[in-house]
């Protein structure tokens, strides 16, 4: 079953299998989610973006730097869970807050429907939350590079829950300083995944950057799992990634 409506926007939709499971969009604003799971959680879903949404723009109303900052702001020890992990990793990968914004609203609407399911997958602008009990393949999207569609991940099913997010400054509106058309990035989190993605499509300003943005990423190699990236024709992989 699938009731959420082509965007042209987001065609790479249609390349998202979720072979079992039932399919559905859940649109609050800005926030448009695409989520497959074992029962129709699309009223559970409605509720939880609803939440999150709430804590974001009480904080951001108060604190406006939080949604402009491009840098790390003060941690705060009295915010809600979400705001809280979206700060931790702004400071870990130097990048601001709202850097990793799609993947904290699919990491945390993903622990909510958990509640009611066994599988989910939370999609929200190329970020992934990720809970399956079978092994998945996940295709990456790279704009108009030779490599797009043309590759996907293997993820095995003892990897699960995880964070797949892919940052491009070719396709889509989020604000990178590199030249990337994809860097997917694997971790324990969408919240961690997408603002590792961020920093690393940051440093990528030509094909030539590919060595050199791995070498970076490697700095991390506690904090994420693996690495693709995405420019042109070419292509280099770190960490925990297994192609197919």
């Amino acid at each position: 079953m699938n009731r959420w409506k082509d965007d042209p926007r987001r065609f790479y939709r249609n390349r998202v299998s979720a072979a079992n499971l039932i399919s559905y969009n859940v649109r609050v604003r800005e926030t448009d989610l695409m989520i497959s799971s074992d029962i129709d959680l699309s009223s559970v879903a409605l509720e939880s973006v609803h939440k999150y949404r709430s804590f974001l723009e009480s904080y951001i109303n108060i604190h406006p730097d939080f949604l402009t900052a491009l840098v790390p702001i003060p941690m705060d020890p009295l915010v809600p869970e979400i705001i809280g992990d979206m700060m931790e990793a702004s400071a870990l990968f130097h990048v601001g807050p709202m850097a990793s914004v799609a993947g904290a609203l699919a990491h945390y609407v993903g622990k909510d429907l958990l509640v009611h399911t066994d599988s989910v997958i939370v999609e929200n602008g190329g970020d992934i939350h990720l809970c399956l009990n079978r092994n998945a393949r996940v295709g990456i999207f790279a704009g108009d590079s030779t490599f797009s569609f043309r590759v996907s991940l293997n993820v095995r099913a003892d990897e699960m829950p995880l964070g797949i997010c892919t940052s491009s400054a070719t396709v889509g509106p989020s604000l990178s300083f590199g030249t990337a058309d994809a860097v997917c990035v694997k971790a324990d989190t969408a919240i961690l995944a997408d603002a590792a993605a961020s920093a690393i499509g940051n440093v990528v300003k030509n094909k030539r950057d590919i060595g050199m943005a791995l070498r970076f990423a490697q700095r991390f190699e506690k904090a994420i799992r693996g690495v693709v990236i995405i420019i042109d024709d070419h292509l280099g992989a770190w960490g925990d990634i297994e192609f197919s």
